[in-house]
């Protein structure tokens, strides 16, 4: 057997079989399944004293993946470290290689570190011909952003736990992000909405009305018309009808529209957002898949788009000439440019990396449909056509701008027609193809007849609540984190309950707006935009070895230590005394508090333990605080013991099913996940129960006929191996487990996620 050209060690087992196809059996491949060590789950694990000197270890369940990357790497000579090509991939590749070299006396091992930017067999020779250094600033960089995000966290969190509610947390960039949901909302229910008036006159050249179009009042007496109410409106409505209409200005124009540059992840993000209503999370989930390798039947796994954590616009070459060949055979020769598109470096991008774009053009979007599920293919569709659409010719309008006077006023239209439709054949779809408003053949000083006149009131709106594209895109404005972690974070402040999702915007609960309050009260630097970006330059500045990481954690943490010390005497404590409403108690007539508990958040006496009334709330528009309506959500499903309809409550452990009929009849069950109970001949379906002590698992709904449970989530997808109904979903560090629960079947299947802080 010839011997191997050395171990490769990545992170994601997809990632080996994908690898495997390419290199055969020249080299040992193996995963480390994300990060082998880490700082301590249960102490802070920073020795501040000693220059911020961390005490990793090895995460637990990991110590067998050490084992067995020890044992692969006593046989070969070179280690091509290949986690992913980001400063979270460098941390881990450092780790491997320290944990391997332990005990290694005699015959040293060579490391190598290989950048994997695609996982085509192009780009993987390439990388292995030309493997580069481990890269110490790198790590440093990485190792100063995790330690920076630990201080804040372990020292931060304790404080809310005291002061608010067990369970909360706080976060350098995720405390920053609350901020500009809450100051965004503050500012909506400080808006006090103003009347105005606009005035639309219809126009036409010929008495049948077959050439007739509208134009706004813009002018009066050549300066800016303002209608703060229906009198001012009604004055221009009369002078209109008294008026000779008279064309005064032609402009035509041609107006060319360029294609956007191709994805980076933050705008990755954003359009899933807007167009496919896929979270950041599922984006960048999807995204790992599509990059890691997906299994093309005969071809087996390939990697159909390159990697997905970048903030560069750049394209290779190569790239660029496929497109162009692609885009001519495919529209033709007026569809490509002269010259092919290069786009301008970012602000403060670190171009690392290539844009997003697929590994190989020719893949289009109907080549992989049947190898993709719906989801998949929806953005590698948006990838592709991102990418083909950058080196594709722009698009070209005919813009005209009509200007009429009439006595005093002056009136203006606007219309465009589509002339080429350019690179938006493929990206924009059909609504930049038709017509906008054409306006017809008029010219100078030619007279118009008044058809009609439409006066129309309106009231100025208040800001918008972010979306999650619009806050990813706010968040890169400011400099606030990298794109890699957004997805992360609006995860967890979802998931800490400080913000709701209201028609796909974020709304702030009390508890999010409280949190925020209090720590901009007493830790204004941490929660201060210009200075969360500034942090992020120091660690780039680190990354570039123009900084030393422990000066930058110096300088953060000497005025942090200070105010926790004051914080930790004067936050005022929220968790006894609740936040106070005006709401008076419907039982004593005290007033109402707000309180936070396991299932969130609600209105209590503020007697209590004297009087125990309690109530859910709701919010108006401008956010005050009311009791909640009585009126319950519908469910469709229908009580066994009365038959009255059952409706979705809130309990302490969260939502359930109850009878309409309460108190009367005091029927209730949980909520089905609708995965059937596996057990032969049960007809029931698991349902998520909860234990005396409030520990989630799920029972068969037909309990106590039959007792079937587990205390994972349950998935309605058949075990591969044994055939069993359902598999169950474990989560852990950098990806999912699916494994089966039947007794002796040991089948186990491992899907990439993001990383909690992907650089």
């Amino acid at each position: 057997m010839a011997a191997k050209k050395g171990l490769i060690i990545v992170e994601s087992p997809t990632k080996v079989r994908t690898l495997k196809r390419f290199l055969g059996s020249d080299y040992e491949i193996r995963a480390s399944v994300g990060h082998i060590k880490d700082l301590p789950k249960k102490r802070l694990g920073v020795q501040v004293e000693k220059g911020f000197e961390p005490e990793y270890e090895i995460i637990r369940g990991k110590g067998k993946v050490v084992k067995e990357l020890r044992s692969a790497a006593n046989g070969v000579e070179a280690v091509y470290l290949a986690p992913d090509p980001d400063r979270e991939g460098e941390a881990i590749a450092w780790h491997i290689a320290e944990e391997l070299s332990k005990g290694r006396r005699k015959r040293p091992l060579q490391f190598r570190r290989v950048l994997f930017h695609e996982l085509t067999k192009r780009a993987v020779l390439e990388a292995l011909a030309n493997p580069v250094e481990l890269d110490r600033n790198k790590f440093d960089s990485q190792q100063a952003r995790r330690i920076l995000d630990r201080l804040v966290g372990y020292e931060l969190s304790p404080l809310l736990w005291e002061k608010v509610k067990q369970g909360l947390s706080a976060g350098r960039v995720q405390s920053v992000a609350l901020r500009l949901i809450c100051d965004r909302e503050k500012e909506i229910r400080a808006f006090v909405p103003k009347e105005y008036w606009t005035v639309d006159a219809t126009l036409c050249r010929s008495r049948d009305g077959s050439q007739c179009f509208k134009a706004r009042v813009v002018e009066r007496q050549g300066e800016k018309l303002e209608l703060p109410d229906q009198s001012s409106a009604t004055q221009v409505v009369e002078g209109l009808k008294k008026a000779r209409f008279q064309v005064k200005r032609v402009v035509k124009k041609e107006q060319r529209r360029h294609p956007a540059p191709p994805f980076i992840t933050s705008t990755l993000q954003q359009e899933a957002s807007k167009k496919l209503g896929f979270s950041a999370k599922k984006t960048m989930m999807i995204a790992q898949r599509l990059y890691e390798g997906v299994e093309m039947g005969d071809e087996g796994p390939v990697g159909l788009i390159t990697y997905m954590r970048t903030d560069s616009t750049r394209i290779a070459e190569e790239a660029i000439h496929a497109a162009r060949h692609h885009i001519q055979e495919r529209f033709g020769k007026e569809y490509l440019p002269a010259n092919p598109r290069r786009f301008k470096k970012g602000k403060g991008a670190q171009d690392a990396h290539e844009a997003i774009r697929p590994t190989g053009v020719e893949r289009t979007p109907d080549a992989v449909a049947r190898f993709l599920d719906k989801d998949g293919l929806a953005l590698y569709s948006l990838i592709w056509r991102r990418f083909v659409a950058s080196q594709m010719a722009s698009a070209i309008y005919d813009q005209t701008t009509v200007e009429v006077e009439a006595g005093q006023y002056l009136l203006r239209a606007s219309g465009s027609v589509l002339r080429f439709a350019g690179f938006t054949i493929l990206f924009d779809g059909g609504k930049e193809q038709g017509k906008e408003d054409v306006l017809p053949p008029v010219e100078e000083g030619e007279e118009l007849r008044l058809e009609g006149v439409e006066p129309a009131q309106h009231f100025t709106q208040p800001p918008p609540r972010y979306t999650e594209a619009s806050l990813i895109k706010a968040l890169e404005e400011k400099g606030i984190g990298r794109p890699s972690t957004y997805a992360t974070i609006l995860s967890t402040i979802r998931n800490k309950d400080y913000v709701r999702m209201e028609k796909r915007r974020f709304v702030p609960t009390e508890l999010g707006m409280l949190v925020t309050d209090l720590l901009l009260e007493h830790f204004p630097e941490i929660l201060d935009i210009k200075f969360t970006a500034n942090m992020e330059q120091s660690l780039d500045e680190v990354e570039g070895g123009r900084r030393e990481w422990r000066s930058v954690l110096q300088d953060f943490y000497a005025p942090f230590r200070e105010s926790l010390y004051r914080a930790r005497k004067e936050m005022r404590a929220v968790k006894s005394a609740g936040v106070p409403t005006e709401i008076q108690c419907q039982k004593c007539g005290s007033p109402l508090v707000i309180r936070y508990g396991r299932a969130g958040e609600f209105l209590g006496c503020s007697r209590y333990p004297e009087c125990d009334f309690t109530s859910d709330f709701e919010r108006d528009e401008q956010g005050n605080i009311r009791l909640a309506s009585k009126e319950a959500e519908a469910t469709g499903e229908v009580c066994d013991k009365c038959g009255r309809p059952m409706v979705i409550k809130k309990g302490r452990y969260g939502e359930f099913l109850a009878c309409s009929g309460y108190p009367e009849c005091k029927n209730a069950r949980p909520i089905s996940t609708k995965v059937p109970c596996p057990r032969e001949g049960c007809d029931g379906t698991l349902m998520k129960r909860f234990t005396r002590r409030g520990k989630p698992f799920y029972g068969c709904s037909n309990y106590p006929r039959c007792d079937y449970a587990v205390w994972d989530e349950p998935v309605a997808e058949e075990c591969p191996q044994c055939h069993f109904p359902i598999l169950v979903r474990r989560g852990r560090k950098g990806a999912e487990v699916f494994v089966c629960p039947q007794k002796g079947c040991n089948f186990k299947r491992l899907e990439s996620k993001p990383n909690s802080s992907r650089e």
